[in-house]
């Protein structure tokens, strides 16, 4: 496997293995501080993924509503209908990622069709999609330990 894909898989499984065990009711609670859920996190990164790498390689298979729900600026205060389960969420997350490995290496220095804040490659695109799961790997694990303190 090759460095990117490593990292790929290690920063998509470092997410599943932060939210293993936890119930769907513990991932609705919004610590006071945080404009989000951990259900909400689960939903951004997934469609973040998607979007921002999945949309440009035509490999993207998620409901149309998502960018809504889990879009930047969205918020679970917001929802009204249609908001997938979180083992949906895990479920689709763990699917991404045999999606996201699937990505031939030739096609990383690919241009995309619509460069986004400087990356034009699919390259770019996969070195974003890993820092910005990583922020919120550690945004989740920050609410884990906030909730349980208050519990």
């Amino acid at each position: 496997m090759s460095y990117i894909k490593n990292q790929i898989n290690v920063t998509r499984g470092n997410l599943l293995k932060e939210i293993d065990g936890l119930s769907p009711e513990f991932m609705d609670i919004q610590p006071i501080g945080f404009n989000n859920t951990i259900h909400w996190h689960l939903g951004h990164v997934l469609s973040a993924s998607e979007k921002f790498l999945l949309d440009s390689t035509n490999n993207s298979s998620l409901p149309d509503n998502y960018g809504q729900l889990f879009g930047y600026g969205s918020k679970p205060s917001d929802w009204s209908e249609g908001v997938p389960s979180t083992e949906t969420l895990k479920r689709q997350l763990q699917e991404q990622l045999d999606r996201l490995l699937a990505i031939p290496e030739e096609k990383y220095n690919d241009k995309v069709d619509t460069p986004f804040m400087g990356m034009e490659t699919v390259a770019d695109f996969i070195s974003f999609v890993i820092l910005h799961e990583t922020n919120h790997i550690g945004q989740i694990h920050a609410m884990k330990l906030i909730i349980q303190a208050s519990n």
